[in-house]
This record gives C-alpha cells, sequence and structure tokens, in this order.
C-alpha cells in the first residue's frame, strides 16, 4: 500500500503494527474507542481495520490518493471508528483524555473505555503533559495510552533530540499506572490492554522501527523514506519465511 502511493513512514507504521492489530481484532467496539495519536502511521492503522474486518479493502487502493478517505493522516470522516483528525503531534492525548472524561460525566466510566497510541517524539510535546495531568488530575481509570517507544523519529534518536530517557521513570512521577512491555508481544500487548486499575494505565512499548524488514530496522531513514520497486522487492523478500 505505501510502495503503489509512494508515501513514507513506513518505519514507525511497522513498530507499531502489532499494538494496533491487537486493539483493532480484540478490543475495539461501541464502548471502547481507539485515538491515534501518532497520525503519521495511518497506514497501520488502515492495515489493522481491514485486517479485522472493519473496512472495505477495496478502500485501501486508495491510501493518499486525490480524493481519498485514507489520507496520510486520519481524517474523522474517513472510518466510523476514527474519531479525530491526527496529523499534528501532541494533541491524540488531550483528545482522548477529553473522551474518557466525558464518559465519566456520563456515569459511563465503568463501561466506555479509550485506548490512545502516542509515539515517543510526541513525549516532547507540552500539550501530551498537560494530557497526562489532566488524566492523573481526574482519575482516568478508563483511559489507557500506549507509547511506541522506538527510540527514533523525524530527525535522529529521541535521546539526541529532546530527551526524556528513561521515559517510564518520568512517567511515574505522574498518579498514572505505568507498564512497560515489548511491543511486538502480542500477548503482552493483549494483557496491557486488558488491565483496569484505579487510575490512567500508561504503557510504554519497546518497539523496532521498521519491524520485520531487516535493512528498515532501528534506522532512522525510513521515517520518511518510500519503498521504490528495488527495496520493495527486498522487503517482501525480507518477509518471506
Amino acid at each position: 500500500m505505501h510502495h503503489e502511493s509512494g508515501v513514507g513512514h513506513i518505519g514507525g507504521n511497522l513498530s507499531v503494527l502489532d499494538c494496533l492489530l491487537v486493539l483493532c481484532h480484540e478490543f475495539l467496539a461501541p464502548q471502547r474507542r481507539l485515538v491515534l495519536s501518532k497520525g503519521h502511521s495511518a497506514g497501520a492503522l488502515y492495515i489493522a481495520l481491514w485486517s479485522a474486518g472493519r473496512m472495505e479493502e477495496s478502500s485501501l487502493a486508495t491510501f493518499h490518493r486525490d480524493g481519498t478517505l485514507l489520507a496520510g493522516h486520519p481524517t474523522p470522516d474517513a472510518h466510523e471508528d476514527i474519531l479525530f483528525a491526527t496529523g499534528s503531534l501532541g494533541h491524540g492525548l488531550p483528545l482522548a483524555a477529553g473522551t474518557a472524561f466525558a464518559a465519566v460525566l456520563r456515569g459511563r466510566e465503568d463501561r466506555d473505555h479509550v485506548y490512545c497510541v502516542t509515539s515517543d517524539g510526541e513525549w516532547q510535546e507540552g500539550s501530551t503533559w498537560e494530557g497526562l495531568i489532566f488524566a492523573a488530575h481526574h482519575g482516568l481509570r478508563n483511559l489507557t495510552v500506549l507509547v511506541d517507544h522506538n527510540r527514533l523519529q523525524g530527525f535522529g534518536t529521541t535521546r539526541e533530540v529532546a530527551s526524556m530517557d528513561p521515559l517510564g521513570d518520568k512517567l511515574r512521577g505522574f498518579d498514572v499506572v505505568v507498564s512497560v512491555i515489548d511491543g511486538h508481544d502480542l500477548a503482552a500487548i493483549r494483557d496491557a490492554c486488558s488491565q483496569r486499575h484505579d487510575r490512567a494505565h500508561v504503557v510504554v512499548m519497546d518497539t523496532v522501527k521498521g519491524k520485520g524488514v531487516p535493512f528498515m530496522e532501528g534506522r532512522m531513514e525510513w521515517h520518511y523514506l518510500p519503498l521504490d520497486a528495488d527495496r520493495y522487492r527486498s522487503a517482501i523478500d525480507g518477509l518471506t519465511p
């Protein structure tokens, strides 16, 4: 899909794909909603929704084309499971926290749950920390935040750009539950998403950018680069057992 449309961001899509597959296959429901704050991983979201039978395969061929509803970042009119446009990083957690708080105001916090998937680079954004402060202050036990912690962003490593390491320790300074897991272990993701606490739950997922494609893994340039024909064939060969 990314190759045919000539669109990049494939590395960060692959680092978060396992998480989105678990969420879309096993957790999405009318009372359980997903906010993809990491909007540049829209491709992974569309594939996860399609594989879970929640999106038509024919729609995938329109990805990033003129007039498409499946843009390079999610748009709220694209699909019933996409609540917000999340192009600019740092917006998703405040929106997710507000959605969770709306359920509290309606007395539905034991029924309605919100999952928010962020990048690790977003934790350099003040708005993300403000969203966390809001969630902690209101004790939003119906909010689970999952951090795609691949340690790479557009211009280098997160440590080089604006270090928040170790991120888990920073998060523990707030009144939230923090877990650190392998973000490619489906059982660990499933368990983290199933947990319920008396306050918000933040799950730091240790991941690998470009996971599954040997020449992409851990390489910053695959934050942006599209796949030409030769690299596409090489990627497919690398994924084929």
